[in-house]
Parts: structure tokens; sequence; C-alpha cells
């Protein structure tokens, strides 16, 4: 997996709505209603992760749900990347 330039990056998060590309990584905060919503969506997000062989950094404190993406093997953000947050988008959207 060869790891993007800063401009594929940028021309990529140009797609997502609310990602940003920050210390070699792309991440975003999702807020939900309560901590049962957060980690039910938590949930699902885990199971396209082994799905896809691909896991994300995050972190959830009661209803806010950290994510952190890169793909440690290229020691940077790659396609993987990408098709993982679009893959988290249509989780957030269909809930």
């Amino acid at each position: 997996m060869e790891k993007f330039t800063d401009k594929q990056i940028y021309d990529y998060l140009s797609q997502l709505d609310g990602w940003e590309y920050v210390d070699g990584a792309i991440e975003t905060t999702f807020e939900f209603k309560d901590f049962k919503e957060a980690f039910s969506v938590m949930t699902r997000i885990a199971f396209e992760c082994e799905a896809q062989g691909h896991h994300p950094d995050w972190s959830n404190v009661y209803k806010t749900v950290n994510i952190r993406l890169s793909t440690h093997e290229a020691n940077g953000v790659t396609e993987k990347d990408f098709v993982l947050a679009r893959s988290i988008e249509d989780i957030i959207e269909s809930d």
C-alpha cells in the first residue's frame, strides 16, 4: 500500500465532511445522543473494520467518539484509510 502525498490526502479529504489531516493521519469526531447510541455505532464500525482488516485509533467518552486513521505499514495515510472513512460515514448516515 502506497503512502499518499499531502496533495492526494487533501484532494480525498475534500470528499469527506468533517475529517481533517492531523499529524500523519485523518481524523474526525462524532457526537451522539447518549453513550448507548455512541457505543452502538462503534460496534457497527468495529465489525466493518474487522471486515476490511483495518483498525482505527479511536476513543469514546460518554457520547463522543474520536476516530483517527492511518496505515501503519505505510507509515502514513493511504487509500485504505479513505475506504474505511467512507464506510464509517455510511454507517453514521444510516443511523
